[in-house]
């Protein structure tokens, strides 16, 4: 069965398109991937980073609704999803490699 992302819950056609960029255009990729890695990918691929497009997905994967994560278990996703952010270049943050350079020297202020 190779259906759209979108047919897991809390995610839509915005959804299809994010992570398409990185080549996840079945839930099946999605699911087999994890929510980490495949959130990953899609940054990667250039997708911005939005965490409540993260933990609805997350939420999505569980088959729950994404306003069911609160307190400590959104506190848990928030930590993933810096963690996830974290693993990116800087150029893949969306800096260019000057900007990159100068954030290094500590130019650029975070």
């Amino acid at each position: 069965m190779n259906t759209k992302p979108s047919s897991i819950r809390n995610l839509g056609p915005a959804s299809d398109a994010f992570y398409a960029r990185a080549g996840i255009t079945t839930a099946e990729q999605l699911c087999e991937l994890g929510a980490d890695e495949a959130y990953f990918r899609a940054l990667q691929a250039g997708g911005k980073p939005h965490f409540i497009g993260y933990y609805a997905m997350v939420m999505g994967l569980q088959n729950r609704r994404w306003n069911d994560c609160q307190g400590a278990e959104k506190d848990i996703l928030k930590q993933r999803f810096t963690a996830i952010k974290a693993r990116l270049s800087p150029t893949e943050k969306g800096r260019s490699e000057l900007e990159a350079a100068l954030n290094k020297l500590g130019v650029i202020q975070r």
